[in-house]
């Protein structure tokens, strides 16, 4: 069987971290995505090109505010997540508080609603600064 490649999306990081964690992910042989501002608007099958998602219609007076940044995994997990997450740390990326695997499940999701329901998990958590965990 044929490893899947391996893939991050990053979205609301500064261009700083952009450009570290960019180093630091394709040393360990990952394609790095960056995701622009507004791709809150679509569904996460659609920005990672998975076959039969379409682009979201534009919306007007549609604004959504989410501060903090978020890495998308695909095909990372285990052992392996941890060696990814460690390597941006030990590049200097400061903790970094939401992370998801993508599943079959969240790519019908938008990326809003993805951060939404990942900030309020957080939330429940009693964690609601980044880098709290």
């Amino acid at each position: 069987m044929m490893k899947k490649e391996e893939r991050v999306l990053l979205y609301q990081f500064p261009e700083e971290q952009i450009v570290t964690a960019h180093d630091a992910l394709r040393e360990l042989g990952i394609r790095v995505q960056i995701l622009p501002a507004d791709a809150w608007r679509e569904k996460v099958g659609y920005l990672l090109g998975y076959k039969g998602y379409k682009a979201a219609l534009p919306q007007e007076d549609t604004y959504f505010d989410f501060s903090h940044r978020l890495l998308l995994l695909e095909h990372i997990q285990g052992k392996r997540l941890t060696k990814v997450l460690l390597a941006l740390e030990e590049a200097g990326i400061p903790r970094i508080t939401y992370k998801s695997a993508i599943t079959p499940y969240n790519t019908l999701w938008t990326l809003r609603y993805l951060c939404e329901h990942m900030a309020k998990e957080h939330a429940a958590t009693g964690g609601d600064r980044e880098g709290d965990i």
